[in-house]
């Protein structure tokens, strides 16, 4: 993998890109056409990564995270992603949602839900989008009514990764009036009396996880399930997408870097009309191109983590910049290196069609690609 020796990077990050790679090799790629296949979620395998501190990245050490910063984080998974873009993808949300409650909640809060969300032990959920609302987030008409000493939600959550299998959801709720300003953030639980899920969509790609609505008929919590204050769930959701987004777009970048690395050594095994094919100057300016668009969306996630990082106040607009090309980019390189295997990357067993399909969705999940440029053109033009 290229980052594993990028001068820029310091030397603990070289090993922590280095040892979630051989994790990724060892185990996500050997099985990760069968999870496709077979629709099967690895818990035990998030519970490994949980082990080797993949589940609580941005989680402080005090409850058993890692407290990595967001360039450690997408160094991260990018490696992960070499071995299944599903996989790491959930594991990018599960971590989204650690953050926000390491970020934003109480004392109590954290010590009562972060230790089993790093070990895995229970995952997490990342509950925004709506049947009528996706990409404009802040019209979400899912309710959250004050009755005593309790929260009473009412509402569906669409498109929800990792749902009915996950203990922790992270729900977006209309506390107050319209617009952002009236929404607020809730913990619940998977046995809370009331929460219930759709059936597991069948997708075009990311098989390997579970996509199900999330259904909420009178889910009383109480009042310590709130995170963080009243009317200020939509900006706590907006941060996690900082985050989140970077963690797409990271593997995005793995992803498509898996299958480029696949694409050279198909042409080195290849002949055709006497010559082998990774000779052939048109193929190799290919995958130059290739290399060299992954290489500039690698410069510009890693940009915009150390802006997120730094706290610098473009990084929104850094994350949506890095998030857009990596997401397109990746998609393009994966979509190239299927043309490179000609007929065998069309088939289940190459693994790369399956690399095609799950980037396919990044372009869309996490605020679709159109809404990055939004946010963008805001930065540029000050507009609200």
């Amino acid at each position: 993998m290229s980052t594993v020796h990028a001068s820029d990077l310091t030397a603990d990050q070289r090993a922590i890109a280095e040892a979630t790679r051989a994790f990724a090799d060892e185990h996500l790629a050997p099985h990760a056409v069968a999870w496709d296949r077979d629709e099967h979620f690895p818990v035990d395998v998030l519970r490994k990564a949980a082990d080797v501190g993949l589940a609580g990245v941005y989680v402080r050490e005090d409850v058993g995270g890692s407290e990595l910063s967001r360039l450690d984080g997408v160094v991260a998974f990018e490696a992960l992603a070499t071995g299944c873009p599903s996989i790491a993808a959930y594991l990018s949300i599960h971590n989204m949602v650690g953050w926000m409650v390491d970020r934003y909640g109480t004392e109590a809060q954290r010590a009562r839900w972060l230790p089993a969300l790093c070990t895995a032990e229970q995952l997490g959920s990342y509950c925004l989008t709506e049947p009528g609302a996706g990409s404009d987030a802040a019209a979400l008409t899912t309710r959250a009514v004050r009755a005593g000493d309790q929260w009473v939600l009412d509402g569906v959550k669409q498109f929800i990764s990792g749902a009915g299998t996950s203990q922790v959801y992270v729900v977006m709720a209309r506390t107050g009036g319209p617009g952002p300003g009236g929404v607020s953030a809730f913990l619940v639980d998977r046995d809370d009396r009331g929460l219930s899920f759709g059936p597991n969509e069948h997708k075009m790609g990311w098989n390997a996880q579970p996509t199900r609505q999330v259904l909420l008929d009178g889910v009383r919590l109480p009042a310590d399930r709130l995170l963080g204050a009243e009317g200020e769930g939509f900006r706590i959701a907006m941060a996690g997408l900082n985050g989140g987004r970077l963690g797409i777009a990271a593997c995005s970048l793995g992803g498509a870097q898996s299958a480029l690395e696949r694409a050279v050594a198909h042409l080195a095994d290849r002949e055709a009309f006497g010559a082998r094919l990774l000779h052939a100057q048109a193929l190799q300016f290919r995958l130059a191109d290739m290399a060299t668009e992954l290489e500039a969306a690698r410069a510009l996630v890693w940009r915009a983590a150390t802006a997120l990082d730094r706290g610098d106040r473009r990084a929104p607009q850094l994350c949506a910049m890095a998030k857009r090309h990596a997401t397109d980019t990746g998609f393009e390189v994966a979509n190239q290196a299927l043309q490179l295997h000609g007929g065998y990357g069309y088939l289940a067993e190459y693994g790369i069609e399956k690399i095609v399909r799950d980037l396919r969705v990044h372009q869309i999940l996490e605020g679709t690609n159109e809404i990055m440029r939004v946010i963008v053109a805001r930065g540029l033009t000050g507009a609200a």
